[in-house]
């Protein structure tokens, strides 16, 4: 290596201030775009169906349908005219959401359920005072669309529970549903229901009864992680750093096996967002494997797993942080230079029980 990582460091420390600049100016002129888009974004006097006050604001992370589409005088889910929206922000429920919910009931073509779930998670997110109204058995009904045999309604219906786990007291209710997703993500190759699944699963802590669960779909979590589709990857890394945290499924991660290319993950082409996910990850096992709870078994590793691909003798990690210590994106600069401390943390622990393996050491002195 040219540079030590100290040098490396430092020169970050430099860079930084001229980026500190840079992003200075740029919130400023972003912000100006944000206002100026707002008063741009006005929204209409009325609107006809649920679809098309969707279509006027939308829930997070979701897209807003074509402005083109014309908005159709009635439907099977219909209701009266006027902005659902601002009869809330009047105190008046405007019976948007319930109708929708009792149209769910009825017998639909997989066409129909799919963008009444739509509505309703788009009405979830417009209409809080209405969906806190809403009970248990809603929850219930939703959650039994999982079991159509159409992929269309079982996105729309994680959509629409991902929707209603934002409201705390459906939580509980929503985490029954927790069993069923993880048998989606892990036998359907989807990545929409990958998306629409781990985004899910991402909102709602995950209770110790599904714990075997977890560890029957790792290799799945493991493929959609290695797959080629940004937002399932990331949506995949997020979940298995939050499991990492779990000791009785930490040793389960770390003996997955992974493809051979596992560290092209960490190139400094990949996209920053997919990049600061897997560092996060990549943390996480590293404090995790180091605790003194884990060290206290002598652990065994297949050839192909994630241990030997990260933290083995072979491993080529420490060539792919250094590079990511200049990483044109901030957040990816720090939390490379995280992941290197925590390995060189485990290098300097003095003290550790004889049957736990000591981690591998990446920089010698002379680095």
């Amino acid at each position: 290596m040219g540079m030590s990582i100290p040098q490396y460091l430092g020169q970050m420390d430099i860079r930084k201030g001229v980026v500190g600049l840079a992003t200075g100016a740029g919130f400023i002129y972003l912000l100006y775009k944000a206002i100026r888009a707002g008063i741009k974004c006005q929204p209409p006097l009325y609107t006809a169906s649920p679809i098309c006050i969707a279509r006027e604001c939308t829930g997070p992370g979701e897209r807003a349908l074509p402005q083109e589409a014309p908005a159709p005088e009635a439907s099977s889910v219909g209701g009266p005219k006027g902005l659902a929206v601002e009869r809330e922000r009047h105190g008046r429920d405007s019976g948007e959401l319930r109708r929708l919910l009792n149209s769910l009931e009825y017998k639909q073509d997989e066409y129909a359920k799919s963008m009444i779930l739509h509505s309703i998670t788009r009405c979830v997110y417009l209409l809080e005072a209405e969906a806190s109204s809403c009970t248990t058995d809603d929850i219930s009904l939703v959650g039994s669309m999982l079991d159509d045999k159409d992929n269309s309604v079982k996105i729309q219906a994680l959509n629409t529970l991902k929707a209603f786990s934002g409201i705390r007291k459906f939580r509980l209710k929503i985490q029954e549903h927790t069993i069923k997703v993880l048998e989606l993500i892990s036998t359907i190759w989807d990545s929409e229901l990958h998306v629409a699944g781990l985004r899910l699963l991402n909102s709602l802590p995950l209770p110790d009864y599904v714990h075997p669960q977890l560890r029957r779909v790792m290799p799945a979590l493991m493929e959609i992680l290695q797959s080629e589709y940004i937002l399932a990857q990331v949506q995949a890394t997020r979940l298995l750093s939050y499991l990492a945290q779990k000791n009785d499924l930490l040793y389960d991660i770390l003996n997955c096996q992974v493809h051979s290319n596992f560290l092209n993950l960490f190139q400094s082409t990949q996209p920053g967002s997919l990049l600061f996910e897997v560092l996060v990850f990549a943390e996480r096992l590293s404090e995790g494997q180091n605790s003194p709870h884990y060290c206290v078994v002598k652990w065994h590793y297949n050839e192909q797993s994630l241990h030997e691909a990260l933290f083995g003798d072979e491993s080529r990690l420490a060539d792919r942080l250094l590079a990511l210590v200049i990483h044109p994106e901030e957040e990816v600069q720090i939390q490379a230079c995280k992941v290197i401390v925590s390995l060189q943390c485990s290098q300097d622990v003095g003290v550790r029980p004889s049957s736990c393996r000591p981690s591998y050491s990446y920089f010698n002195s002379g680095e």
